[in-house]
């Protein structure tokens, strides 16, 4: 791969920023006229979607532990291919992982990629002490490249001052950037941070403000020349970025796609198309019935937001029920495997969802489960082998009420909370319904075994 220019923008901690900062830099470097790559450090989709947005260009998630290191490796440099830069956001803390040696932390995807981090502190209620941090940063690990500091929530005079010359004393850093304490508002948080985008009232104006804070208050040259000059060669060739579109007797695999699900890694979309599969967007509250399709994908999302409006759709999710019925092979995640139930309660309302499993979920106050899964396939199911192990993630707020009147379920979870704990994924006929999130460079015989069903069912379809 050239020496593209790259960089990681991480953050000492969560909540120091880093989205509203990141978001800027890419669209000021946007604005004059440069085409940014962008990528998400972890499985997260709410940052990636308003990193896309920001880009005009998908967002592609990096994550370690979901990844095997070559995979992800081709996917960030064919992803980047023909870009003038690449911005990879992180996640977390620098140096936070799964467990006290930081594994899988964006520290180790910098190393990985030979990209340098721009590192992003919290000044609130310190002063000096924050050159004491980014010196302990800076020597804790010599392989991550820290090249530059940017302040965050800094008082403007004194307040900056005196960080500012006490980080040039101690590590020799730049600061790249001061910013003030900005006003909350143009990105109003949901449950995993900040609101998708596709829900945003405006969010052209929220990402262009982003912007105006990194005009303002950024050095936007420098963080160039640290992107340009910093970046060192990554040992794996490119492979081409162009693909030939499936042909049209391809199977068709419809992926609904509203405000309700929009939780999708761009690499499973493109997985189905480099499969053979022909994607078909399907909305869930607007379109009266299933098109014809050959499987469906029903992405994660939030569907208790849009829980009237779901229900209300009663021709589209009894077509659901038909199609369950008649063997269409179905995948569903977290927020798919909810509407694939015969209820959603929020709050003190009860909402009929497409009762393709008999179980009945609640949306609580608290999050039920969060964080990484490893599922081993226990039982025979729609789509992949058993004895297949899944590495993915999880976050919802839901649970299933009536468990121990479901069958035995298709995976065990020997990492994360599933179903119940130890169980994971409901299976009817061909479907297949779980809260665990899979990614396809991670899974990759996932998108083998969708087409595989696709073509299974087509073919039966043409028989009768």
């Amino acid at each position: 791969m050239q020496k593209m220019p790259r960089l990681v923008i991480s953050a000492t901690r969560g909540g120091s920023g880093k989205t509203t900062l990141t978001l800027g830099i890419v669209a000021a470097w946007r604005k004059r006229g440069k085409s940014i790559a962008v990528f998400k450090k972890g499985p997260d989709f709410i940052d990636a979607g308003w990193l896309g947005a920001a880009a005009g260009r998908p967002c592609y998630n990096l994550d370690l532990f979901m990844m095997d290191r070559e995979p992800l490796v081709r996917s960030f440099v064919e992803h980047s291919a023909g870009c003038d830069a690449a911005v990879i956001e992180g996640n977390r803390g620098l140096f936070d992982g799964v467990d006290e040696a930081g594994t899988y932390s964006t520290a180790r995807l910098s190393i990985l990629l030979r990209t340098p981090v721009v590192l992003i502190v919290d000044c609130t209620k310190a002063s000096s002490t924050v050159a004491a941090v980014v010196l302990g940063c800076r020597n804790y690990d010599p392989e991550v490249k820290i090249e530059g500091i940017i302040l965050n929530n800094v008082s403007p005079g004194r307040h900056e001052t005196v960080i500012r010359k006490a980080i040039e004393q101690s590590s020799g850093l730049p600061v790249v950037g001061a910013v003030p304490r900005q006003r909350k508002g143009d990105f109003p948080e949901r449950h995993m941070g900040l609101t998708p985008f596709q829900e945003h009232p405006d969010k052209e104006r929220a990402i262009q403000a982003s912007a105006a804070i990194a005009e303002r208050y950024l050095d936007l040259d420098a963080l160039w020349e640290i992107a340009t000059s910093r970046a060192d060669v990554i040992d794996v060739p490119a492979v081409a970025s162009c693909r030939e579109r499936p042909p049209a007797d391809s199977p068709v695999i419809g992926v609904i796609r509203d405000s309700a699900f929009q939780f999708y890694y761009p690499d499973n979309l493109e997985a189905l198309e480099q499969e053979g599969a022909r994607v078909q967007w399907v909305n869930a509250l607007t379109d009266a019935a299933l098109p014809d399709l050959d499987a469906l994908y029903i992405g994660g999302g939030f569907p208790e937001t849009q829980a009237a409006e779901l229900a209300a759709n009663g021709s589209f999710s009894r077509s659901i029920k038909t199609a369950a019925d008649n063997g269409l092979p179905i995948y569903a995640e977290c927020g798919g495997l909810i509407y694939l139930g015969r209820s959603l309660t929020v709050g003190e309302k009860i909402y009929p969802m497409t009762a393709v499993f008999p179980a009945d979920f609640v949306l609580e106050k608290k999050p039920q489960a969060h964080g990484y899964t490893v599922l081993e396939t226990v039982a025979e199911n729609t789509f992949l082998d058993k004895g297949s192990v899944i590495r993915g993630h999880e976050f919802h707020y839901s649970r299933i009420v009536n468990v121990d009147q479901l069958p035995p379920m298709a995976y065990h979870v020997t990492r994360g909370g599933g179903i119940n704990g130890t169980g994971d994924g409901l299976v009817y006929k061909n479907v297949l319904g779980v809260y665990t999130h899979l990614h396809a460079l991670g899974t990759p015989l996932w998108a083998k075994a969708m087409v595989q069903k696709a073509l299974e069912y087509r073919k039966r379809k043409q028989l009768t």
